[in-house]
């Protein structure tokens, strides 16, 4: 019996394997008559079928409207609701990638391949307590609870401690456990109810008061209760059932005036440390920068027109703002003119995603660089597919997500260290590159620009307008001494 039973089950096998080889072999024969067959009516149906019965119709629809917007419209119309895009625009603004830096070689010799290249950075040098960071680059404002869930909270202030930088609490609530797990803290002084007491405050090693960013400009934002359920609505103090309200103004904030007695308070408050503002370029920039630098403020933190966010409407997104470069260009020259450049520190983010970007922003004249978007893809970068392709990745990071216990803390953690070494590791490659040996040292002189828009933008020369070499029988191995080389650029002020 038993032999019968073991003869039964090797025969079926062999059966089963017999027809698996078989299909294979029916496959192989078939698939490219079949293929043919297929490829020839359909390219017979849209070669001959007219428009109002060919697919072909779609390709040029998508052609002439993108397939950004058809989807987006297609939201629209399914609820007539209010339309949140997360992440930002998609459009194209005009940014760095019009600038190239100028290598050192000859007349200009490169730093030596070991040579330490000094990258801290202090914000707020004229403050009480000055914040000083070891590299030139922080996060982004990531509000837990109505942005990012506490594991992705924790795994950043892990992150940035480690290479000790500053995390940002964004508009969201305080969370005890991101602070003692951060070595820098910038706490953001939003126009919530959150997060004023003066215990909290005097946790921070900088507060932003925040005004506006790129991405939603000043407006009010709501949170249903849905989307804020369990610890972040206690931490909150909002009510079950209770939608949230982040207001578009300050209470205490109400005219032009009334910061400077702001700033006064909480430098107060916090015994000194830097008080800055958080804003969205506007046409009226440099009147937002008078009035802070009226108010004595200690840095300013400018978010460009590519910002990111959690969620904004495609408006607020794609038409309102100035775009980063145009900002940071204008913020450097009106603080320059005002004599201030030195004394209030300039941070500047909204759409950075490469360290050549980072690197050319601060030869422009920032202080440093922030990130959100980019970051946060960093520390989920092999941990999508516990979401893909069945749910969005922001799932796993977004505070209602439904996947946020799978993510881990630490491998995000050690993610977005390594994220931010490899970012500084190639921006010390191009300082001595350019024959110096600090972040500090890099400035304008060292860039060129490619196209005559970026060139009016930034005021760097164009690429053919550099100086000619001179005449061979007149060269000299040694420049003249006391030869100012910006008296070629007779354009350049």
């Amino acid at each position: 019996m038993e032999k019968t039973w073991i003869l039964f089950i090797v025969g079926s096998f062999s059966g089963a394997l017999l027809a698996l080889l078989l299909i294979c072999a029916l496959i192989i024969l078939f698939f490219k008559p079949f293929v043919k067959l297929v490829v020839g009516l359909f390219t017979k149906r849209i070669m001959n079928k007219r428009y109002p019965e060919n697919i072909w119709e779609m390709v040029t629809a998508l052609t002439r409207t993108s397939p950004i917007t058809v989807v987006e419209n297609s939201i629209r119309a399914a609820d007539g609701q209010l339309l949140e895009r997360p992440f930002g625009s998609p459009r194209k603004f005009l940014n760095f990638d019009g600038l190239v830096f100028s290598p050192a070689q000859i007349a200009v010799m490169p730093a030596h391949e070991d040579t330490e290249v000094d990258m801290k950075v202090t914000i707020g040098p004229k403050a009480k307590k000055p914040l000083t960071i070891e590299i030139p680059l922080l996060l982004g404002g990531w509000g837990y609870g109505i942005g990012v869930s506490e594991q992705i909270k924790l795994a950043a202030a892990k992150g940035t401690a480690a290479v000790g930088t500053a995390t940002n609490t964004g508009e969201g609530g305080f969370l005890p456990e991101d602070r003692e797990l951060s070595k820098y803290m910038i706490m953001q002084y939003g126009s919530g109810h959150w997060n004023k007491d003066p215990n909290i405050l005097r946790q921070a090693d900088a507060i932003e008061i925040h005004f506006g960013q790129g991405a939603s400009a000043a407006t009010a934002s709501r949170i249903p209760p849905e989307f804020l359920q369990g610890k972040a609505r206690e931490i909150l103090n909002v009510k079950p059932g209770e939608t949230l309200v982040i207001p578009s103004k300050h209470r205490q904030v109400q005219k032009p005036r009334d910061l400077k007695p702001l700033v006064e308070k909480l430098k107060k408050i916090t015994d000194g440390v830097p008080i800055g503002i958080k804003i969205s370029p506007s046409g009226k920039l440099e009147d937002d920068l008078e009035i802070a630098i009226q108010a004595k403020i200690d840095f300013i933190s400018i978010d460009g027109g590519q910002a990111g966010t959690k969620g904004a409407p495609p408006i607020l997104e794609d038409d309102f703002g100035i775009p980063t470069i145009f900002a940071l260009c204008r913020a450097v020259r009106y603080l320059e003119q005002r004599g201030v450049k030195n004394k209030i520190s300039l941070l500047i983010g909204g759409g950075f995603s490469n360290p050549g970007q980072c690197l050319k922003a601060i030869s422009l004249g920032a202080d440093a660089v922030f990130m959100g978007t980019i970051p946060l893809w960093a520390m989920t970068h092999d941990q999508v597919t516990k979401a893909a392709p069945w749910e969005p990745p922001t799932e796993l990071a977004f505070y209602p997500g439904s996947l946020t216990k799978e993510l881990d803390i630490d491998k995000s953690a050690k993610c977005l260290e390594n994220f931010f070494n490899s970012y500084v590791e190639e921006m010390k490659v191009a300082i001595r590159s350019l024959g110096k040996d600090s972040i500090h040292a890099v400035q304008t002189g060292d860039l060129i620009a490619l196209d005559e828009v970026t060139s009016k933008v930034t005021g760097i020369p164009l690429v053919y307008q550099t100086p000619p070499p001179p005449p061979s029988n007149e060269y000299k191995t040694e420049p003249k001494k006391n030869m100012d080389w910006r008296s070629v650029f007779p354009f350049r002020k």
